[in-house]
């Protein structure tokens, strides 16, 4: 899965992965992470999601990535927000206050370009990545990160043979592998979701399952 196939779906509006309102689970179990006001969000593969704006209004500091010029534009002007934007090695970086979202490839971002960290907020990271990207993926998030943070990540399960993702199916299972040796898991909630997920249901799914974890870093 290269950039271009992100750069099209974003071209094309094949985002049915965007979600206008905000998610729920934030909403449920953010607080039960007790992370301080005023502490750094970050949110990989962020696209134009609004729950980057829940987060500020709770008075977090949000740092957002997005690969797309497109999606990163889209999230100002759906807000009606004017940021200023500057460039900052390999990335644009678009900033109002207490919010930052940087423009470029996840990968290619060091610790100094994303600067210090409290707590990950990954709705739609994981989810997005193929298996073949998501242990690098992994791998390069815990570059970023230091003991004592926490992630708050959620997860689809479903027999991956009934449908292509993206989203894709990350199982229990492979969350262990991919964390366990690095973060200490806690799963939060998991429930079958399929009935009010109907556009799963017409691409011929029989059972989806939702996980939310909350990760702390060893």
């Amino acid at each position: 899965m290269q950039h271009d196939f992100w750069h099209q779906r974003w071209e094309q509006n094949q985002i049915g992965f965007h979600s206008h309102e905000i998610n729920p689970h934030l909403q449920r179990f953010w607080p039960t992470l007790a992370v301080n006001t005023g502490s750094r969000v970050f949110v990989p593969l962020c696209g134009k999601s609004n729950d980057m704006l829940w987060l500020l209004a709770q008075g977090y500091q949000v740092v957002g990535v997005e690969l797309s010029p497109k999606a990163v534009n889209a999230f100002f002007a759906d807000n009606n927000l004017h940021p200023t934007v500057r460039h900052q090695g390999d990335f644009l970086i678009h900033e109002i206050d207490g919010l930052q979202i940087i423009c470029g490839d996840f990968f290619k971002l060091s610790p100094a370009d994303v600067g210090h960290i409290d707590a990950v907020y990954d709705r739609a990271a994981l989810v997005a990545l193929p298996p073949d990207m998501r242990l690098n993926y992994v791998f390069h998030l815990a570059s970023l990160l230091e003991p004592g943070q926490q992630i708050l990540l959620l997860t689809f399960e479903y027999p991956q043979h009934e449908m292509p993702g993206p989203p894709f199916s990350v199982p229990s299972n492979e969350i262990e592998m991919l964390y366990g040796h690095w973060c200490t898991i806690d799963i939060l909630t998991s429930a079958e979701i399929l009935k009010r997920e109907l556009r799963f249901m017409e691409h011929g799914l029989r059972t989806l399952y939702e996980q939310v974890y909350r990760l702390i870093v060893r």
